[in-house]
């Protein structure tokens, strides 16, 4: 029973920075709405302006927060899991016997991400040949399709299924926090000047306009850097640690030009680009990879008679890796020499870890 309270006590706590979040936004709306715009703005035309353009991002902001904390992370299809005698057997094996079976068992898979060994990547876990830009999360405990990152702030994983959400979320969030502080400066420099006052909507709106600024600035960079993982078609964790190849490790292996990048977070649709709903036509387990577009581009270039040039990684070869690197967050790394406990100095070491963020490893 311990261990069973443990963990709701831990799903509950996860919940903490939710609820905060949430009970800001509601602050806000009390503070912009009640306070400001009916008790403390004059004009009745400039009280309508106000409400009008507040309510439709609020409602967008809302909307993507939402998407984001309760969409699904999505799970991994069933033909990439291991058989029970597979599962059996790769536990047994030596590395070229486990690399042997995994790559048997992927044959028919549409893997194209490798291991530093050469081999498909593999959770332990949940014992699956993990899809190309798939990783384990620790905290969700499960294989998370394309996932960027664990955002405690959503108490969720970020990942193909959401990442959209997500970044819309961030957008509308910084687009709250600009509205709320151009609108608000006029009666914060007011209320500044004018010194101590026992009225507390005062105190609500010099709040709010150092909230909305402090909260802003913190979005600003967050929201552009996703601007421009979703341009690069990179994730989080790719940015840290670049996908391998069979040609070696490449950070824009799925960078297809900036417009396609774009699409396959946001779709085709123009229409549905700003609204939280899902428009992506990829499936979240295979992905065009840039070489494909250079083997199409090679194909021109032999049909004129030119020698195209080579990409990047062609022809060289990389060390097998030989630590499990073990990641419970977004950048604490750890090294973790064995899946369990200590060895009794029997225990041959295992080839594959079990929650990465890379999937090479020597446990």
């Amino acid at each position: 029973m311990a261990p069973r309270a443990l963990t709701v006590c831990c799903d509950i706590v996860r919940w903490f920075p939710v609820v905060f979040i949430s009970a800001i936004i509601v602050w806000s709306y009390y503070a912009y709405v009640v306070q400001m715009c009916i008790f403390t703005v004059p004009n009745i035309a400039e009280k309508v302006i106000y409400l009008l353009i507040y309510h439709p991002i609020l409602v967008l902001f809302l909307w993507s927060y939402g998407k984001t904390i309760f969409t699904p992370v999505g799970s991994v299809p069933p033909q990439f899991y291991l058989s029970k005698t597979d599962a059996e057997r790769i536990a047994r094996e030596s590395e070229e016997g486990q690399k042997a079976i995994l790559i048997n068992a992927a044959k028919e898979l549409p893997v194209l991400n490798r291991t530093h060994s050469g081999s498909p990547r593999y959770c332990e876990k949940c014992r699956c040949i993990k899809p190309d830009r798939c990783h384990h999360c620790s905290v969700c405990g499960q294989c998370v399709l394309k996932m960027d990152h664990h955002c405690p702030w959503v108490n969720n994983c970020v990942g193909f299924s959401n990442y959209k959400y997500f970044v819309l979320f961030l957008g509308y969030g910084l687009l709250y926090c600009l509205y709320i502080a151009a609108t608000s400066l006029q009666y914060f420099i007011l209320f500044w000047k004018s010194g101590v006052s026992k009225e507390m909507g005062h105190f609500h709106i010099l709040f709010l306009f150092f909230v909305a600024v402090m909260f802003g600035i913190s979005l600003i960079s967050l929201f552009g850097y996703h601007c421009y993982l979703t341009a690069c078609n990179r994730s989080t964790l790719e940015s840290f640690r670049a996908p391998i190849f069979q040609s070696g490790p490449d950070k824009n292996g799925f960078s297809l030009g900036n417009y396609n990048n774009f699409t396959e977070v946001f779709g085709v649709d123009k229409k549905s680009w700003f609204l939280p709903i899902f428009s992506s036509d990829s499936d979240g387990v295979s992905f065009p990879t840039r070489n494909n577009l250079q083997a199409n581009s090679n194909n021109s270039y032999q049909t004129m008679g030119e020698t195209p040039k080579p990409s990047a990684g062609d022809g060289v070869s990389y060390p097998t890796r030989t630590i499990d690197l073990d990641s419970d967050g977004l950048l604490a790394d750890r090294q973790r020499w064995m899946e369990e406990g200590e060895s009794d100095g029997g225990e041959r070491p295992r080839m594959y870890g079990s929650h990465e963020n890379g999937g090479y490893n020597m446990a």
